[in-house]
């Protein structure tokens, strides 16, 4: 585990390096708060540390203050060194935002113990935004494809439709439909429409640019979202994607498959909403299907 140490008095750093560098640590030293406080700052912060109360430029209650007022996902583990002993001056460091405090002069023992406390807490941590990242993809995203799933998708084109409206910029939505999806399920089995549904969501990402979106609506349709400049016609974007998809075969346990896609689009216009939105998508999707399929169909209204 990285360590900091900020410690003005070289004896007592040296000892405390030497000793936790001994337990296996990553250690880095610092002579005053201020010091410190720029490497808590940085992206790569230690997520142990150790500081003095009373050090040049800035104290150690001061960095503690200033380590808990700034919002970050994995805050430190911080341990008071402290020549103090009176109760009032253990309780200021805690109330400050101290995990712990160690008085000086300090037995190794006790420290190589505290130091074990800080890194079982600091390892719940880690585990706990591990768990709660998991809870949220699995919330948020499509258990077969790995696309968001519904709602976070619709969550999504609410966002860019407020950002679009703000900055008045263009916004494309494009409804995207397996042909004959059902024909591949009755033909070769689900497990093989399967394939085809997370080959088809693997092709959309990789077509799509950085700042777009796409998620699974359900059974075998998508929805992209791509922001436009304004008046530039989106056709072209989706129908490169439709090429590429009728164009190459999809590999699946049942062996390479033809597919193609209909796409709807809706672009936007004044007073849109999310349902008005859709509601053109799927209306330009299905034009798109009574004219044969495999094609792109736009409506603006």
């Amino acid at each position: 585990m990285r360590i900091l140490i900020a410690e003005d008095d070289l004896t007592s750093r040296k000892v405390l390096a030497a000793v936790l560098k001994k337990g296996g640590h990553d250690v880095i030293e610092t002579v005053n708060g201020l010091e410190a406080w720029k490497i808590l700052q940085q992206a790569d912060a230690p997520s142990l540390v150790i500081l003095d109360w009373m050090m040049p430029e800035m104290d150690g209650l001061e960095v503690i203050r200033q380590v808990r007022a700034r919002p970050v996902q994995k805050p430190p583990y911080l341990i008071m060194l402290t020549t103090r002993d009176e109760k009032a001056d253990i309780i200021a460091g805690l109330d400050a935002g101290a995990n712990d405090y160690l008085a000086k002069p300090f037995d190794t023992g006790e420290l190589r113990a505290r130091v074990a406390v800080g890194r079982r807490m600091v390892e719940l941590q880690d585990a706990l935004i591990e768990s709660r990242e998991i809870l949220f993809h699995q919330a948020t995203h499509d258990p077969l494809t790995g696309l968001l799933n519904r709602r976070a998708i619709l969550d999504q084109l609410n966002r860019e439709l407020a950002r679009a409206g703000r900055r008045q910029e263009g916004l494309a939505v494009g409804m995207c439909d397996i042909d004959l999806f059902k024909k591949i399920n009755d033909t070769y089995g689900h497990h093989t429409g399967d394939d085809v549904l997370c080959r088809l969501a693997m092709i959309l990402g990789e077509s799509l640019r950085t700042y777009d979106s796409v998620g699974r609506l359900g059974g075998e349709e998508f929805l992209l979202i791509t922001p436009i400049e304004a008046g530039v016609d989106a056709i072209g974007l989706y129908d490169r994607i439709r090429k590429r998809i009728a164009e190459n075969t999809i590999a699946t346990q049942s062996g390479e498959i033809a597919i193609t896609v209909s796409i709807g689009i809706a672009t936007i216009g004044e007073a849109t909403t999310v349902d008005r939105i859709l509601d053109m998508a799927d209306r330009a999707l299905y034009q798109a299907k009574d004219e044969g399929r495999n094609r792109v169909i736009a409506r603006t209204r």
